[in-house]
């Protein structure tokens, strides 16, 4: 891996049903790899605890990948992730979806905090916001 800014990793098995007709797996498997790669995030760093879904406390509002080589079922894949950006209630997430050892996809996501009780947006939460700004070496800088 080639982007140091990345610290945060997870292995993903490529499922037989991620596989298209073309023999390589299907472009919407790689949302659901990020979704891996960001649950484990959040979990790893202690950010959800409770197990309860409508604790987690963000949504997604934006996402996008570019499709740079094939995975093929088999291949080792890597789900690299990073916050790049965090806002008052957004935080953007970049990723680096590896196969064989070889860049297979970049993408990205921006997610709001969200209150599921209530139903409405709300700021990022001060011991989210100290977690992944320790965890993070660019967000440390960023903020100097």
């Amino acid at each position: 891996m080639s982007d140091d800014l990345f610290r945060f990793s997870i292995p993903i098995t490529v499922r037989y049903r991620d596989i298209d007709a073309q023999g390589h797996v299907n472009h919407a498997a790689y949302f659901s790899f990020m979704e891996q790669a960001r649950v484990e995030y959040v979990r790893q760093l202690g950010l959800w605890t409770s197990g309860r879904w409508d604790d987690l406390g963000f949504i997604i509002v934006e996402a996008c990948c570019t499709y740079e080589r094939p995975i093929y079922y088999g291949d080792p894949v890597v789900v690299w992730l990073r916050v790049s950006r965090l806002g008052n209630k957004s935080l953007h997430m970049a990723y680096r979806i590896e196969a064989a050892g070889a860049l297979a996809a970049q993408a990205r996501t921006v997610s709001v905090c969200y209150d599921y009780r209530v139903g409405a947006t709300r700021p990022i939460p001060e011991s989210w916001r100290a977690t992944i700004t320790e965890y993070e070496p660019a967000l440390r800088r960023l903020s100097r």
